[in-house]
């Protein structure tokens, strides 16, 4: 069953925010279709893998009734975005087709979008094929994990469809990239990054830009932690920040945990970032974000 949206306000483009408390509120707006959804509260964008080899919970999704079964259960907890995704990223994967891909996701995208006309969707893909596709079935917004750099077509088309765009850094690809990550500077390497690619997307007419630092994405346990602390540091660059940090080896190496066991650690992580300036967490387990940011948001305001 379709459970409300939580805390967005709809607004027509232009109308003002004065007077609110804009601690977190500054870029945390996003145009789906003709509409500007403003958030009042951090976002939370909930994890929906339709491959069968993801790190956590691959091959648990793997019919169309499993799958919207999860899609209601993540609006239920309170998600504002699902992020669907049928290309496995964690290290070593292996390569798949971009028909596979499609195969895996294009069924499943049309029916949540049938079924919850309202949800924000966005997907997790780095080929301006699927993208296209995907747009076209109903979705909203791209999450490239390459940031465009895995395919030249990616940025040109996401500012031909008008859609929001999360532009992430990963070093290398999901095959090669924690082979032996190495950086001059890691928060400065990223932001000489993020500073080329913002560019490139504006000069091509992309508006609405979203940035990931990529955490576990070609980065040592060492590098994800000076990248947590220097969260504010890529406020800098006018953009929201997505975090994805849930239940991944940057917690487990820590806790020698699984990921089944670190959901306390992920929690722990997010709060962190969210005091760092995290505007979207990206996670697994919904309702326990939800909860973080609501306490996190009472001890800022109070």
């Amino acid at each position: 069953m379709f459970a409300r949206i939580g805390h967005i306000i709809r607004l027509r483009k232009g109308l003002s925010t004065a007077g609110k408390d804009t601690n977190f509120l500054q870029n945390r707006s996003l145009k789906i279709g003709s509409e500007l959804k403003v958030f009042n509260d951090p976002i939370v964008m909930g994890i929906l893998n339709l491959t069968p080899d993801s790190f956590f919970d691959g091959g648990e999704y793997n019919s169309n009734t499993v799958i919207l079964k999860k899609a209601s259960q993540m609006i239920e907890d309170g998600a504002d975005i699902i992020d669907m995704g049928a290309y496995s990223s964690r290290p070593g994967a292996k390569n798949i087709p971009q028909e596979e891909e499609e195969k895996r996701l294009l069924n499943s995208l049309n029916s949540i979008r049938n079924e919850f006309p309202e949800i924000i969707i966005s997907i997790d893909t780095f080929r301006s094929g699927v993208a296209k596709k995907s747009i076209d079935l109903g979705a909203n917004i791209i999450n490239d994990i390459s940031g465009g750099m895995l395919d030249d077509k990616m940025m040109e088309t996401v500012a031909s469809l008008k859609v929001p765009y999360i532009l992430m850094h990963m070093m290398g690809d999901p095959q090669n990239m924690q082979i032996n990550p190495t950086y001059t500077n890691v928060v400065k390497d990223l932001q000489a990054f993020f500073t080329k690619q913002l560019s490139k997307a504006e000069s091509i007419g992309i508006r609405d830009v979203i940035i990931d630092p990529g955490f576990g994405f070609g980065k040592s346990l060492e590098d994800n932690y000076r990248l947590m602390k220097s969260l504010g540091e890529f406020k800098k660059l006018n953009s929201m920040i997505l975090i994805g940090i849930s239940r991944k080896s940057m917690v487990n190496a820590v806790l020698q945990s699984k990921p089944d066991q670190s959901l306390t650690g992920t929690i722990a992580l997010n709060t962190i970032a969210l005091l760092n300036g995290a505007d979207i967490l990206r996670v697994h387990d919904i309702k326990e974000a939800k909860e973080a940011i609501k306490i996190v948001s009472y001890y800022q305001n109070t």
